[in-house]
């Protein structure tokens, strides 16, 4: 541990799968004492609970993507500001050191903070390393890793990545001291389904009508929490209703971990944070990867957990009516099998992933 304080540039992309784990980061790193500003874009803001009592800063990030020169210019442009912004706050708070975790708002950030010779950590919290991360892997000198096996990584790179695991919050970590008990027989099994920040209208267009597929004393069991769209919340309530399903459809889940660790049985898309939550909790899942996922890293993702044996892979293709009211009834039907995955699935986990990247950040500062 670092002997004094230090203050602290944490650079994180706007969306929930970089900014919990670098919230998560936040929350050990103060509590041992240091001073941490946020560096993001507008996006970053809009999360309810996190960095709360953080300095927070937008600044300027674009991506140089697509076929027009112009973009590529005026992107350019936009990210030279976000590096000058950077750079300033670097300076106001006397930044020790910079950690990114990905997304277009990590360039800038992570530029100011190379540029003004600080050391930096990069965090990858897929299985695919992300475009940024590959674009600064080299210029850093940790790369933390939240899969040992994480593909585009570079054998020259590989050298410096450390296996820490992906951060989750204080609520996670609650919901990992609640035990498994599967469900006998008889009785209710609880069921969640959660298709991320935004939603999964596959899982809204499919789910419903393949549960009411099922046997009526299968039926009589469920007891399903779901996460909507809000477009298509009124239709998924309907048709559990007239399917006899006990079933809570919200836009939202607040207390995600908690339902996380009063379920049976998981149905999501398997996206960073989501995984990790699952891995630390240790639930048993049917994950449904995100088809259009850059580097289709969901699939990616979900790999070791399948392997663990912690639950099964469904890409959108398989996701059928058929295919997946059989998964269901298999879980419910199979006390045991369900018991072995929960286990399985904690296996994959890394409750001490905050604890262990605090640990390097402040070996940069020691």
């Amino acid at each position: 541990m670092a002997p004094v304080t230090a203050a602290i540039i944490l650079a994180a992309g706007g969306t929930g799968g970089h900014m919990v784990p670098a919230h998560a980061l936040s929350e050990v790193l103060r509590q041992r004492g240091h001073h941490i500003t946020l560096l993001t874009d507008a996006r970053g803001l809009r999360f309810p609970g996190l960095f709360a009592g953080v300095d927070r800063h937008v600044i300027p990030a674009a991506t140089i993507s697509g076929l027009n020169p112009l973009r590529w210019l005026s992107a350019l442009n936009t990210i030279r500001k976000g590096r000058a912004a950077a750079r300033a706050i670097i300076a106001t708070t006397q930044a020790r050191a910079v950690v990114g975790f990905g997304g277009y708002p990590a360039l800038p950030a992570l530029l100011a903070g190379l540029a003004a010779r600080l050391p930096a950590i990069l965090h990858e919290q897929n299985a695919v390393l992300g475009r940024v991360n590959r674009f600064l892997a080299s210029r850093v000198g940790t790369i933390a890793l939240s899969y040992a096996d994480t593909a585009r990584l570079r054998p020259t790179d590989a050298a410096r990545a450390i296996t820490t695991g992906n951060p989750v919050r204080a609520d996670v970590l609650a919901g990992a001291a609640a035990p498994f008990t599967a469900p006998a027989p008889n009785e209710p099994f609880h069921l969640l389904v959660t298709g991320g920040s935004q939603g999964a209208s596959i899982l809204s267009r499919i789910l419903p009508a393949a549960l009411a597929t099922l046997a009526p004393a299968d039926k009589s069991r469920l007891r399903i929490a779901q996460q909507c769209r809000p477009e298509d919340l009124s239709e998924v309530a309907t048709v559990y209703k007239a399917a006899g399903i006990e079933a809570e459809c919200l836009t939202y889940m607040e207390d995600l971990p908690a339902r996380i660790a009063a379920a049976h049985l998981v149905i999501a898309r398997s996206g960073a944070s989501t995984m990790a939550e699952l891995s630390v909790i240790g639930r048993p899942a049917i994950l449904v990867p995100f088809a259009a996922a850059t580097d289709d890293h969901q699939a990616a993702n979900a790999r070791e957990f399948v392997s663990a044996g912690g639950g099964i892979m469904l890409r959108e293709a398989e996701f059928t009516a058929t295919t997946v009211a059989g998964a269901v009834t298999g879980f419910m039907r199979d006390s045991a099998g369900l018991a072995h995955a929960a286990a399985a699935a904690k296996s994959t986990g890394h409750p001490d992933a905050a604890c262990r990247l605090a640990d390097l950040v402040e070996g940069l500062i020691a």
